[in-house]
């Protein structure tokens, strides 16, 4: 191996390791808690700008059995910011059982996320949701 090929593969390996390092550590894949359906999800979380979101990637029935959904690929939060100690806020967070969306807040606890959110006063816990990866 060349001095250049070294040098680049150093470069690659530091860049790797820096971007796993900043990673979000409300980042991965979240069980949600069942809804007013009994149906629950698999939400992916991730660094959306400055930002974190989740997307429903696959729904399953209250035995466990995943199920068809036009929800799955939709946005279940977004725009959450990270307010330190592992807490997010200003962010938005939809309920496909009951169609509305509330301002939102998630607090890493362990290995849950708690989420919450209000609308018009009206406020829902979303539970706490148990990481899959």
């Amino acid at each position: 191996m060349n001095r250049f090929a070294k040098r680049l593969a150093l470069v690659a390996a530091v860049i790797f390791t820096a971007s796993a390092a900043f990673a979000d550590p409300a980042e991965g894949v979240w069980k949600t808690k069942p809804d007013d359906n009994g149906n629950f999800g698999h939400v992916q979380v991730t660094a959306c700008g400055a930002a974190v979101c989740g997307t429903l990637v696959k729904a399953f029935d209250g035995s466990g059995k995943e199920i068809r959904s036009d929800n799955v690929g939709k946005r279940i939060i977004w725009d959450m910011q990270a307010k330190g100690g592992g807490a997010y806020a200003d962010g938005k967070v939809w309920s496909p059982d009951r169609n509305k969306t509330y301002n939102g807040k998630m607090v890493l606890q362990g290995k849950g996320l708690a989420i919450s959110g209000c609308v018009l006063g009206i406020c829902r816990d979303g539970g706490t949701w148990s990481r899959v990866n």
